[in-house]
């Protein structure tokens, strides 16, 4: 009894820390070490190891996303903080935080002094580019940094038969067998069996845009390499 208490309070924090994590950029003129340099001291520390590993791409902001944007010595730049979630709020609504400012519908934010400005599409890096460049006309040589409060546009759906279906956020990366572990697993009617739809840029796995993956195959160590990583705007039919 104490050991499974043990490994729920271990996974609790695991999940508030992840969830809780944030991304956060300067301005490219605020920062002094290059690429090149990074890269370099990588490869001195990594060897031939730092070849075979993957970046991360940037994150990319999307609309609902709570953002922060600070400019050293002057503070927040929000003009507006994240609207609390109301009595209507439905289970895939954006959620609330602490702090920030919302990236609206029309994929803008409201900031101190310049008003309303574009944020969807740009990644953290960009977007602080940019706004160095506004900013500049009111602080001299600002240093700015936009820092990802909490992410709300990244999203993936689950449906069918699974114990609790709905739409979830993607606040860290996540395979298949965990999202059916997230879901209270298969229902007592279940084949086992997903179906995966993606839009865009798949992997070869892929027939065209759907990909099948069968939990008893895996449970028996076969196919396991369609336990695949869950993507923002992933459809997963459990059947």
């Amino acid at each position: 009894m104490q050991t499974r208490l043990t490994i729920s309070l271990l996974t609790t924090i695991a999940l508030v820390f992840f969830s809780s994590s944030v991304f956060a950029a300067q301005s490219t003129a605020d920062v002094p070490v290059t690429k090149e340099l990074k890269e370099k001291t990588l490869q001195s520390i990594l060897g031939k190891s730092a070849v075979s590993r993957t970046s991360q791409k940037e994150y990319v902001i999307g609309h609902g996303d709570l953002l922060r944007v600070l400019v050293y010595g002057e503070g927040d730049m929000s003009a507006a903080g994240p609207q609390g979630a109301g009595p209507q709020r439905t289970p895939d609504s954006p959620r609330s935080g602490g702090g920030g400012v919302p990236v609206r519908m029309d994929g803008r934010v409201s900031l101190l002094h310049i008003g309303d400005v574009e944020a969807v599409g740009f990644t953290l890096t960009q977007l602080a580019d940019y706004l160095k460049v506004l900013f500049a006309t009111i602080y001299e040589d600002p240093v700015v940094t936009v820092v990802l409060e909490q992410s709300n546009s990244q999203r993936y759906t689950v449906m069918g038969k699974v114990a609790n279906p709905g739409i979830f956020y993607l606040d860290y990366p996540i395979d298949l067998v965990q999202v059916v572990a997230r879901c209270g697993g298969f229902t007592e009617w279940a084949n086992l069996e997903l179906t995966i739809v993606r839009e865009g840029k798949k992997s070869e796995l892929f027939d065209g845009n759907t990909l099948n993956f069968d939990y008893d195959d895996f449970l028996n160590g076969k196919k396991v390499e369609k336990n695949i990583l869950i993507k923002p705007g992933d459809f997963i039919i459990a059947h």
